[in-house]
């Protein structure tokens, strides 16, 4: 019995061992493992430009376009037609762009925008409106995925060669394009930051950009800017005209439409920017409806930044649709812009532009 009683001991002993032997190469095992995480598109994958305390990202690493850390600085853009009518007033996203361009679709007429998305991919953009021809070059220059809600014939035209990766509302690929039955036709066209990634991801269309960029200031030059306030003023006609009105405070101009605050319907927070380019290029009537804007060659700009002005030459390779335009000095040299939300704002060489300081 007492040899048994023996056996049974050792027995249990060796069975105790093997079960700890298992679970700790089981351990092993795990922790060896790479770790994964699942970021999903409505995650903050989607809103992720950092706040100035968040110290566990490399703040060298910047959106190309705004000069802004962010975790997606590599992201390719995406740049979305956006009504300037009245009617669609106030606008969705726009305070979430890493840029926006303005130009008038009609000689001496109203204005279209398109904002250019990368960090930030907000959770409503638009109302989204339709191609022009004008716009196309530029997002190609950006690297840019162009979004937009049909187009002209001009447009249409050019998006059919495939120059450009595009996403269309008229065939709305998987459902990325929605309307919104408390607004009127046809300024309730919108999309979203989640169902833009979910659409390029499907669709399979490269997502990490390839673009040059534009040079930015270190924080510690924006230290020398103006004390007063100034106003930019933009003669844009009619309820299209656009000031700029210049905050010493946080070194950002505000901007105003038709002497009203142009506020982001997400958030209802007006819309500031850090830097604001005026191009002067020729237009010409298409058709006698279309406008067509001058924008290959060079021609004159300003620039505003710091509450101050500087003279610009701007530049696009007439024989690269895929250049990206430049902003360069007096003596040829790249501007460097101060980091944040840039405008650039094209109107014809013959329109008002005025720079007041107090």
């Amino acid at each position: 019995m007492d040899i048994l009683r023996k056996y049974k001991k050792h027995l249990l002993m060796i069975a105790v061992a093997l079960i700890v032997l298992l679970v700790v190469g089981l351990s092993w095992s795990i922790l060896k493992q790479p770790q994964r995480f699942e970021v999903r598109a409505g995650d903050s994958a989607v809103n992720n430009s950092l706040n100035a305390g968040d110290n566990k990202f490399d703040q060298s690493k910047v959106s190309p376009l705004s000069g802004v850390p962010c975790q997606n600085y590599q992201r390719r853009p995406v740049a979305v037609m956006i009504s300037s009518d009245e009617v669609a007033r106030p606008l969705s996203g726009l305070t979430s762009a890493d840029l926006v361009v303005e130009m008038p679709v009609l000689l001496g007429g109203i204005t279209r925008m398109m904002a250019v998305f990368a960090c930030d991919l907000p959770e409503e953009i638009g109302s989204i409106r339709s191609a022009r021809h004008d716009f196309i070059p530029l997002a190609q220059g950006w690297d840019a995925i162009y979004a937009h809600w049909g187009g002209s014939h001009f447009a249409l035209d050019q998006l059919s060669k495939k120059v450009i990766d595009d996403l269309d509302a008229l065939t709305n690929p998987y459902s990325v394009f929605y309307r919104k039955n408390t607004i009127a036709k046809p300024h309730n066209g919108f999309t979203s930051g989640e169902r833009l990634l979910k659409t390029i991801d499907s669709i399979g269309f490269r997502q990490t950009a390839n673009l040059s960029g534009y040079l930015h200031q270190p924080t510690t030059e924006n230290n020398d800017h103006l004390d007063g306030v100034g106003v930019l003023s933009i003669g844009y006609p009619g309820i299209s005209k656009v000031e700029f009105k210049y905050d010493p405070t946080i070194n950002k101009y505000w901007r105003w439409r038709d002497k009203a605050k142009e506020l982001d319907r997400n958030n209802l927070e007006q819309v500031a920017a850090a830097a604001i380019v005026v191009v002067r290029a020729q237009s010409r009537y298409l058709e006698d409806q279309y406008n067509d804007v001058a924008l290959d060659g060079q021609g004159q700009c300003e620039v505003y930044q710091n509450g101050k002005r500087q003279d610009c030459l701007w530049q696009k390779d007439r024989g690269d649709a895929k250049s990206q335009i430049r902003f360069t000095n007096s003596v040829g040299q790249d501007i460097k812009f101060v980091p944040g939300q840039m405008w650039i704002e094209i109107i014809e060489p013959d329109r008002e532009v005025s720079w007041t300081t107090e």
